[in-house]
């Protein structure tokens, strides 16, 4: 039986795995991950070492299952997104990539937006977390990187590149970056505005296509796998929806990693505010990706549980709860959906003194929660079409407590898998309709995705947990303000 090569670059890790044609995972190899941030906005990342860690992942699968590697007959890597890497005419990385957080172009929105001709169909989409903020910025504070620059990939589209000497993107992860290539009634595209060049955007390509096959002369493990045939790819909330199954009308999905996802599929486009609307191929998504997440309850078990081993969340939220509960505002970093908002913090609201740890944890735990019903409840007004289950998957979704929240707090029952890797899953079952073993990817869920438990909402917790969202969007709605001049507020 022949296998599939999968990677999933995340926030904290890069995952490489092999895969049957049952959907089975034979060999993985995880190494950590890397991103640095300073406090000016910035998050840069070696891409140079992101290759470097696949590389070692692939050898360390090939030399854990050699049968299976020997078998390899066909590559699919996925990864984060919102992650820019500009790559020069020698095919090397010009500069560290601008991952997901970086906020530099924050303090030049207002002259980009002036730029942009107001008639374009992207313009609300205009951000400083969009490619096109970031290229503008690029271009007023390193004008040499910009003007060098021959191609700008995600990073999954540099491990594809990479392999195969082909630069492609993919019109789901790489949906902004082609949006400014479009124009309204002026004719005038947001490259052109901003004064770029739309040279550098690569042809775009489905996912679940080949891309080409693995160029010879890499070095170790990866020699063996020339003439393979590399797939085309979503981002990893893509593969990882796939891999729960939820790439379907009528489903909704939330990625708990580092940070959160949360997003409702159904068959015909539809808009909402703050939300990303983006044709995935076989449905339409419409959400985004978060700035909490896993990283805010790490902050959190930092604060309320230092010095507790694994089980530390569990173990709090098993302590006593006070009657009357906290409210946490999530926003540690700003916001991205539905906010986009550098500037927003997060706050504890409604503190007495009989509150402890465990009130602080179940707080973090819901506001995170309440986002997600925020992004829920514009969704399913936008698109007219009640979902029937959410998909959940990622770290979080291993934790059974965060699980009943999450139910409770949206009021719709939250399901779980029993693959612990969807976006590598999902990278398979992509990988394998490709080559021709799957009809379809709807059949490729059908047979790869099992559900391992259902997590149903209580009614009396629901009904409890609306009126709190009232108050937890009265507290964002007040103290939104005072966020704006407490980002730009520094102690002598």
């Amino acid at each position: 039986m022949r296998t599939v090569l999968t990677c999933d670059l995340g926030g904290t890790s890069l995952r490489v795995a092999l895969f049957d044609g049952t959907g089975t995972m034979l060999a993985r190899a995880d190494l950590p991950g890397q991103t640095t941030v300073d406090d000016r906005g910035a998050s840069d990342a070696d891409a140079g070492r992101w290759w470097a860690d696949f590389a070692a992942g692939v050898e360390a699968v090939a030399q854990g299952h050699p049968t299976a590697f020997a078998k390899v007959a066909g590559i699919a890597v996925s990864g984060v997104t919102r992650t820019q890497i500009l790559i020069g005419a020698d095919g090397t990385a010009l500069r560290p990539a601008l991952t997901w957080k970086d906020t530099r172009a924050s303090q030049l929105m207002p002259a980009l937006t002036a730029h942009m001709p107001p008639d374009h169909p992207d313009l609300g989409n205009l951000n400083a977390y969009h490619p096109i903020a970031r290229l503008f910025w690029l271009a007023q504070h390193e004008p040499e990187v910009i003007a060098a620059t021959r191609a700008v990939l995600e990073p999954k589209d540099w491990f594809a590149f990479r392999l195969t000497g082909v630069a492609a993107v993919d019109p789901i992860g790489s949906a902004r970056l082609l949006a400014g290539l479009g124009s309204g009634a002026s004719g005038r595209d947001m490259f052109a505005a901003a004064g770029l060049s739309a040279a550098m955007v690569p042809p775009a390509l489905p996912p679940a296509r080949i891309i080409a096959p693995v160029q010879p002369g890499l070095p170790g493990a990866l020699a063996h796998l020339a003439g393979v045939p590399v797939v085309s790819m979503g981002h990893d909330t893509w593969a990882s929806v796939l891999g729960l199954g939820a790439l379907r009308a009528g489903m909704a999905y939330n990625l708990s990693g580092t940070t959160e996802v949360f997003g409702v599929l159904s068959d015909t486009p539809a808009q909402a505010q703050g939300l990303m609307a983006v044709d995935w191929a076989v449905t339409h998504q419409l959400g985004g990706p978060s700035l909490c997440g896993g990283d805010t309850v790490v902050w959190a078990l930092d604060l309320l549980a230092k010095g507790m081993l694994t089980g530390a969340l569990s173990d709090l939220l098993a302590g006593p709860r006070q009657p009357e509960p906290v409210i946490f505002l999530p926003y540690l970093q700003g916001e991205r959906t539905p906010w986009w908002n550098p500037a927003l913090r997060g706050a504890f609201v409604g503190l007495n003194r009989r509150h402890g740890a465990t009130d602080l944890a179940y707080g973090v735990l819901e506001g995170i929660a309440f986002l997600n019903r925020t992004v829920l409840q514009r969704a399913e007004t936008a698109t007219g079409q009640p979902i029937r289950d959410i998909r959940f998957g990622g770290g979080g979704a291993s934790n059974p407590d965060w699980c009943r929240i999450k139910a409770d707090v949206c009021n719709r029952p939250v399901s779980v898998t029993d693959c612990a890797e969807p976006g590598l899953l999902g990278a398979a079952i992509a990988a394998f309709h490709a080559l021709g073993d799957l009809p379809s990817l709807t059949e490729g869920q059908d047979r790869f995705v099992r559900i391992a438990r259902r997590h149903d909402p209580d009614p009396v917790h629901a009904a409890a947990y609306d009126r709190l969202y009232a108050l937890f969007q009265a507290s964002e709605q007040a103290l939104a303000p005072i966020s704006e001049q407490m980002s730009d507020f520094r102690m002598p």
